[in-house]
Order: C-alpha cells, then sequence, then structure tokens
C-alpha cells in the first residue's frame, strides 16, 4: 500500500489542525494505521494507532486528549486530528500502515513521506 500524508502547516500554540494520510491499494482495509512524529535530532515517536476495523485506538499517554486518530475504509483515508497543539508538538509527522499495528516503527512496513507541522509560541 502506498501513503500520502497532507494537512501539516504553521499553526500558533493552542489551534487544531487535521493531518490526513491517503492510501492506495486494495487492501488498504485490512491495515490498521498509525501516525508517528520525528522532531529534529529526536527518533521517531509513536502518536496514535488504529485497528484495521477502526473499532480501537491507542495513543502516546502524553498526547490522549488533545489527539484524535480515525480511519476512513471507504475513503482509503486516515486523519489526525490535533487540538491545543503546543510548540512541543512541532514535528515531521508519518503515516504508517501494516497488517500487524504496534507503537513502535519497526512494526511498519508502508510509510508515507511526512507532514511538517510547526506550532508557533
Amino acid at each position: 500500500v502506498q501513503l500520502q500524508a497532507s494537512g501539516g502547516g504553521l499553526v500558533q500554540a493552542g489551534g487544531s489542525l487535521r493531518l490526513s494520510c491517503a492510501a492506495s491499494g486494495r487492501t488498504y482495509s485490512n491495515y490498521a494505521m498509525a501516525w508517528f512524529r520525528q522532531a529534529p535530532g529526536k527518533e521517531r515517536e509513536f502518536v496514535a494507532a488504529i485497528s484495521w476495523s477502526g473499532s480501537s485506538t491507542y495513543y502516546a499517554r502524553s498526547l490522549k486528549g488533545r489527539f484524535t486518530i480515525s480511519k476512513d475504509n471507504a475513503k482509503n483515508t486516515a486523519y489526525l486530528q490535533m487540538n491545543s497543539l503546543k510548540p512541543e508538538d512541532t514535528a515531521v509527522y508519518y503515516c504508517a500502515a501494516d497488517w500487524r499495528g504496534g507503537s513502535t516503527p519497526g512494526e511498519y512496513d508502508n510509510w508515507g513521506q511526512g507532514t511538517q507541522v510547526t506550532v508557533s509560541s
């Protein structure tokens, strides 16, 4: 499956953004999806994941309550709604897909190109 992330941009602290991850490939609905992020000089970290059906979601503990992951299999698209953004949320955000799912980058074989999110103070 091929992934295309979009929706990043520059936003003030306290603002919101919605990231999209469009997938191509007929088996998309069978894949768990996830978002990771990577800030300069830091390792890629888990943000959120959603099961293939969309019935189960998982979040990094520090982000739960501000970020919401969702998945629309009819549109072959996953989303990450980010609210109450903080400067420390600044990073490149990557979407990932795999039939296994999980919270570590190594569990995903398919990656989008990343979209930059910058939160100004």
